[in-house]
């Protein structure tokens, strides 16, 4: 797939409209529901990943990377299970929804529960 972002030119998408192929999500992830996520591969900037990311309908597990994210539109409850040097992190929700703007830490186990469809833009370290 190509980038639709590419370095090098001034370009834009509509983060709302960009074509997401969703796939089921792997059985070892989910935790109730039958999920499908996707990718958009946007480009980079510098070392970092940029990507249009989507989830709908369940409950998965994740193992998170440096990442930082807006939300686009949907919405979902983010547990956070394992957080790398703050155990007492473990357990807390964070409910993000359209325009809301969080920062992942790698290596932290998350839960994802996405009534209907969480679509974020996503900035994530190399």
């Amino acid at each position: 797939m190509s980038e639709l972002l590419p370095a090098g030119r001034n370009a834009s998408v509509r983060g709302g409209r960009v074509d997401v192929a969703l796939e089921p999500v792997n059985a070892e992830d989910i935790v109730t529901g039958h999920p499908l996520q996707g990718t958009a591969e946007l480009g980079t900037i510098g070392d970092a990943e940029l990507g249009i990311w989507e989830l709908r309908g369940g409950t998965v597990t994740d193992t998170e990377v440096d990442e930082l994210f807006i939300v686009l539109s949907g919405g979902a409850s983010i547990e956070l299970l394992e957080v790398p040097g703050a155990p007492e992190e473990a357990g807390r929700i964070v409910d993000v929804t359209a325009g809301d703007v969080m920062r992942l830490v790698a290596g932290t186990r998350t839960r994802w529960t996405v009534d209907d469809h969480i679509r974020k833009v996503y900035v994530a370290g190399a």
